[in-house]
């Protein structure tokens, strides 16, 4: 118990200047942008003394390394600012968002493991045959297909042409539910509603978005699980299971498959940052109204603060993650905190 803690402490300390590192590569990538927010915010025939004294109001005249100091101050306070454009605080525009995107991705995630995992594991327990190499080669190619194009082809088939599934948005008009803004997870305020009506249109909204999303990143997994699982199954203990007359599913689907899963563990926290990636394509091609369509939004208009603010939340959010997946390693297997 005293190594885990010892352990969790060490990740958490060096999870620090990891923010920092990235807090401080998002304040200058915004700075070299092309382009002026102030011109942008008042019009490309503002006079000069106008954009000037916008400006020193906004604080973008002081020195590079003045408006750096006062933005990490700002950060430490847990305040993220006000946008240059529409005067609100990017608090409450990424907290009106974020249940958006955290929706798609978890849903993402999920679709993305129901399916590389098990055609991971299938496919290493069908080495060398064509079922092995019909799915390899799937795995290549659905990672090499653009999300946007995907997402693109799957509403052309299934929204427009079989007219299953709708192609925007997050519910229909029609729905509505007291309280659906309780959490802003609209799958968890549905169920918490008791309204099922309005579960099934929202989750039929959800399934192109998480679909196109889980599938692109689904051959990752597929690979990965199919290499563990080729390690896995020399080892002695499933010879030995083998041996006993133990069913091979069963040697395969549980005891190898459990084991294989570990080092799938710590790719699960890096595909997060994947994910959040890919949800601002993801969210721009079904205008999906979570984090990614927002910040696409805001680097149109060079609000500053507002793109920071957001890209500072994610970073936030895959750098917790990997802690808590690291920490779950951790438990999983004693070996890594030595």
């Amino acid at each position: 118990m005293k190594n885990l803690l010892r352990y969790i402490i060490t990740r958490t300390l060096l999870a620090i200047p990891m923010i920092f590192i990235l807090l401080s590569v998002i304040f200058v990538v915004v700075r070299v942008m092309p382009g002026d927010p102030v011109s942008a915010m008042l019009g490309g025939h503002a006079p000069e003394k106008v954009i000037e004294q916008k400006k020193e109001e906004l604080g973008l005249n002081k020195p590079l390394i003045v408006q750096y100091g006062n933005y990490l101050l700002q950060i430490c306070r847990l305040d993220l600012g006000n946008s240059m454009i529409f005067k609100q605080r990017v608090v409450d525009a990424i907290a009106e968002k974020l249940p958006a995107t955290i929706e798609l991705t978890f849903f993402g995630m999920l679709i993305t493991l129901l399916v590389g995992v098990p055609f991971g594991a299938y496919a290493a327990d069908k080495r060398r045959s064509a079922q092995d190499y019909s799915i390899r080669l799937y795995g290549i190619v659905i990672y090499c297909i653009p999300v946007y194009w995907l997402g693109l082809m799957l509403q052309m088939v299934f929204g427009i042409w079989l007219d299953i599934f709708p192609i925007a948005g997050r519910t229909g008009a029609r729905i509505f539910v007291a309280g659906f803004d309780r959490t802003g997870l609209y799958v968890l305020d549905t169920i918490l509603a008791g309204n099922y009506t309005a579960l099934g249109d929202v989750l039929l909204h959800l399934a192109l978005p998480s679909v196109t999303l889980g599938l692109v990143l689904s051959g990752i997994f597929i690979r990965l699980t199919r290499a563990n699982m080729l390690d896995v199954l020399k080892a002695d203990y499933i010879l030995a299971a083998e041996a006993r007359g133990i069913r091979h599913r069963r040697v395969v689907y549980k005891h190898a498959l459990l084991n294989a899963l570990v080092p799938i563990l710590t790719m699960m926290g890096l595909q997060v940052a994947i994910l959040m990636a890919g949800a601002v394509l993801t969210e721009t091609t079904f205008s999906w109204p979570g984090m990614g369509r927002l910040l696409l939004e805001r680097i149109y208009l060079r609000d500053y603060p507002t793109i920071q603010g957001i890209i500072v939340v994610f970073a936030l959010i895959v750098a917790l993650v990997s802690l808590v997946v690291d920490i779950i390693y951790a438990l999983v297997d004693p070996r890594v905190r030595y």
